[in-house]
């Protein structure tokens, strides 16, 4: 059973168990989101992308020099899973902490090298350690989002947060949408001053329900936020080709 419990000083903001066959469970699911739960797709470097996406929760990577305006979380999973045990392959060993491969071009190019393989390989046999630090992730986000919002909006942060949380799809809902757009907390993650991550979607909830009611108004916020990011989005980033695929995402919080 992995317990969350998302500390607010001394304070539970908010207490999840989840068993390791649901985290696993969701772990597959955000997965199946990233690359339709496939073997190759656990090795990604996405058109029009400065970095790789690695792992079924396709975890970024920069190559040395870049750092890029999102979060590197490839790096926090290695240190994760080498902490519970894993073997790192070569690939990833030290002096490897950046990214090997420069760009786009080169990472396809090395698709089919031993080192890539041996990559896939080590990817695919940590799924379940994969799936425990996406679960993870989000024991750490209220704290972070609370912080980072004004103190009059923190008790409504708070309950929206603890509302969509109460059943095991808000909870799918929320550890995926925090792998996939991020905590919303960072001030490079933004377009005109305006974020894109949970805690933008948690601010826009205003209803009172539980359960299903309060996933699905997770979802409709969700939904509002990244037609604003697209709109927001510089011109030359072509963001409206992949909101499709993102509502596509987001239309699976309601399901289940």
């Amino acid at each position: 059973m992995i317990a969350l419990s998302c500390l607010v000083g001394q304070r539970a903001a908010a207490a999840l168990s989840l068993s390791h066959q649901e985290s696993l469970r969701i772990g597959r699911q955000i997965w199946q989101n990233e690359c339709g739960g496939t073997v190759a797709g656990l090795t990604s470097w996405n058109a029009g992308e400065d970095f790789a996406s690695l792992g079924i929760g396709h975890f970024i990577w920069y190559p040395a020099g870049e750092s890029g305006p999102f979060e590197e979380s490839f790096p926090k999973l290695l240190a994760y899973v080498k902490k519970q045990g894993a073997k790192l392959p070569g690939p990833l060993l030290p002096p490897n902490t950046d990214c090997p491969w420069n760009s786009r071009a080169q990472f396809l190019a090395a698709a089919s090298t031993p080192e890539m393989i041996q990559l896939r390989k080590f990817l695919a046999g940590t799924i379940d350690l994969q799936a425990d630090f996406l679960v993870r992730r989000l024991q750490e986000a209220l704290p972070k989002m609370l912080s980072a919002a004004p103190a009059s909006k923190r008790a409504a942060i708070e309950r929206n947060f603890n509302r969509v949380a109460g059943s095991a799809q808000g909870c799918y809902a929320l550890i995926d949408y925090v792998n996939f757009k991020g905590e919303g907390v960072l001030a490079t993650e933004r377009y005109h001053d305006r974020g894109w991550g949970l805690l933008q979607v948690i601010e826009g909830m205003s209803g009172g329900g539980e359960g299903a009611a309060a996933t699905r108004e997770f979802a409709e916020s969700a939904e509002a936020v990244l037609r604003k990011r697209v709109r927001n989005a510089p011109a030359e980033r072509h963001e409206a080709r992949w909101l499709t695929g993102w509502l596509n995402r987001v239309a699976t919080y309601r399901s289940g």
